[in-house]
């Protein structure tokens, strides 16, 4: 009773730090100091890879037409769900309404942990929210979704004049337009690799879980036309 006493104040200690705008870098490191959560259901029997895979492997059925995830009964995971989310994974996608990510992963209520923002894109808003997936939620296996014909990163490319604050995504995306000598399809995968590679170094948390073998960093672009997603 103790120990748990214990680890829920870690816990709370760990939010408060978070979500008030402390020092994310301290805030992150107090994260991995603490106890990780009882693994979910979902994931008590996966390994992170394993966790990378049935990903991958929801995403096929989703390909071909042969989705599982309808058939489970919503009124049972609703309410199992209600007090608390035990997901296994992960994504950080893009906001596009093309990219529904529990949906092509053919996964359902509680399972994956989603952060959605134009370009897919790294802030520290992000950082916090995943590290809060990592470190309470105890998910195992960390995706960077980015995405065919994604309009973020066209926009960025063009650098337009554009209204209001859409300009602002084009310095979080100009390293992927740099590398991508004008290739559209380039620059997104460019992207989604550079967004997760800034996530591993700018948070402690993040990484030391990669370090530890507690959880599987990736990078992959979902096609619109096809509906498979690839590893980058």
């Amino acid at each position: 009773m103790q120990d748990e006493t214990r680890s829920d104040s870690a816990r709370r200690e760990f939010l408060h730090t978070v979500l008030s705008g402390a020092a994310l870098g301290v805030a992150a490191q107090a994260g991995l100091e603490m106890t990780y959560p009882a693994r979910a259901q979902a994931q008590s029997q996966l390994t992170p890879d394993a966790a990378l895979q049935e990903l991958l492997a929801g995403n096929e059925r989703f390909a071909s037409n042969k989705m599982t995830s309808i058939e489970q009964d919503l009124a049972m995971l609703k309410a199992r769900t209600v007090e608390k989310q035990e997901p296994f994974a992960a994504v950080l996608s893009c906001a596009d309404s093309r990219v529904p990510v529990e949906l092509l992963f053919d996964q359902t209520i509680g399972q994956i942990f989603v952060t959605r923002v134009a370009g897919n894109i790294v802030s520290p808003e992000i950082i916090a929210s995943l590290e809060y997936g990592v470190a309470v939620l105890g998910v195992k296996t960390l995706l960077v979704l980015g995405h065919t014909n994604c309009g973020a990163v066209k926009a960025a490319m063009k650098a337009d004049p554009v209204p209001g604050q859409i300009s602002t995504l084009y310095t979080q995306l100009r390293r992927a337009v740099e590398q991508s000598h004008g290739d559209l399809n380039q620059a997104i995968i460019a992207n989604a690799k550079i967004q997760a590679d800034l996530l591993s170094s700018s948070s402690p948390v993040i990484r030391g879980a990669v370090k530890d073998h507690k959880l599987k960093m990736a990078a992959g672009v979902y096609n619109l036309a096809t509906g498979k997603v690839t590893l980058s």
